[in-house]
């Protein structure tokens, strides 16, 4: 068995229930082990937290396909995490019932389930982001926040996440910018191949794991850039051992295919035509992953926010100032699309490059166009 093969089992251990420590973070600083002590399962469902089937008793899930299990008491939400249950979040319940301590994973933003059971109740699916979850709002009941935070939290909304907002250092909350400007959550599937994970090109995949384990879910860990001078060091570092592994499962995350009969494949055709051809969207989104960004192993090729014509807060923040070209994979499972989201459907993708790159295509070569994207 290849190493990489070898590293899938325990990467899929630590993507799915390893907090990296950072219970230092969650439980200490914003005290959301409080926060979610009291939070009836109903609303917890409603901000886009997931819960696994797979970990759920058989009573439980027969209960739950009785409409029996009472989702407006905070104590079945607790009864949750002790079953270790509720996708990407781990807590640790005492004797006596009380949550004393709260840390997430990996899973919370990059799983979501297939609704099998009840709607955000079923079998995990590991690559998807998470679109429903408002890490926002629920980060916004902390009792330890101001109010000024709290609004700009608020005002993120489902399946957006800001992660050049604040730091942690494993004591304290670093501002990192004054105004937040949330991003889409991206699906993390199909990467084998793609080398930059992120809209920025920042660097490899794993500089994000570790860029996100140990300064946004604050896992105890060493980060250093000194290109967005951001300087970390604790000890013993609990992320860095791990990033091999991560890597290998999150590798070995196919895309998944279009559900059967969602694509006109006769229009597809005519659209594959036209984006190697007359649309000119090969030119960048080229080769089998269909971006240019891999130059060299460490080395992007990014694009300048102007010539993509997209706003440019993201990159201005980041360490590179530009974008990546995005590598075109499972575009039918993940509205709305841009790095903010300003485009809600795969039609007003089409519609902004017609216009950027003045490409007057008719509106049967938009729509060829989008069946082609539909089926990557």
């Amino acid at each position: 068995m290849a190493p990489e093969r070898r590293l899938i089992a325990p990467g899929r251990r630590i993507f799915r229930h390893d907090t990296f420590g950072d219970e230092q973070l969650w439980t200490d600083v914003p005290r959301m082990n409080e926060v979610v002590q009291t939070l009836p399962p109903a609303t917890a469902l409603a901000v886009g937290l997931k819960v696994d089937r797979e970990a759920l008793p058989g009573k439980i899930v027969a209960a739950l396909r009785a409409g029996k299990v009472d989702l407006n008491d905070p104590a079945v939400t607790v009864d949750l995490l002790g079953l270790n249950a509720i996708v990407g979040v781990k807590g640790r319940v005492n004797r006596t019932g009380q949550l004393t301590s709260l840390g997430i994973t990996c899973a919370l933003c990059h799983s979501t389930v297939d609704d099998s059971l009840a709607p955000g109740v079923g079998r995990r699916l590991d690559g998807w982001a998470n679109r429903d979850l408002n890490v926002g709002a629920i980060v916004a009941l902390s009792p330890a926040l101001n109010a000024a935070t709290k609004a700009q939290l608020n005002a993120w909304g489902p399946g957006r996440y800001d992660a050049r907002f604040h730091a942690f250092d494993g004591k304290n909350l670093l501002t990192l910018h004054r105004r937040s400007s949330p991003v889409e959550i991206p699906s993390i599937y199909g990467l084998r191949g793609v080398g930059f994970e992120t809209y920025t090109g920042d660097g490899v995949i794993s500089y994000w794991n570790d860029y996100v384990g140990i300064t946004q879910m604050g896992g105890q860990g060493t980060f250093r850039d000194r290109r967005i001078d951001l300087f970390i060091r604790q000890h013993p570092d609990l992320v860095a051992p791990k990033l091999p592994a991560l890597l290998a499962y999150q590798l070995s995350l196919d895309t998944p295919p279009p559900p059967h009969g969602s694509v006109d494949r006769a229009a597809a055709r005519r659209g594959e035509r036209l984006f190697r051809g007359q649309a000119g969207c090969a030119a960048c989104h080229e080769g089998p992953h269909l971006t240019d960004v891999l130059s060299g192993p460490r080395v992007p090729f990014l694009h300048a926010p102007a010539e993509v014509g997209t706003d440019p807060t993201e990159a201005e923040r980041s360490a590179t100032g530009k974008y990546r070209t995005t590598p075109l994979r499972g575009l039918w499972q993940h509205p709305p699309y841009f790095h903010d989201g300003s485009a809600p459907t795969l039609l007003a993708v089409v519609n902004h490059y017609n216009r950027l790159f003045k490409l007057h295509l008719a509106p049967e070569e938009k729509a060829d166009l989008v069946e082609y994207l539909k089926s990557l």
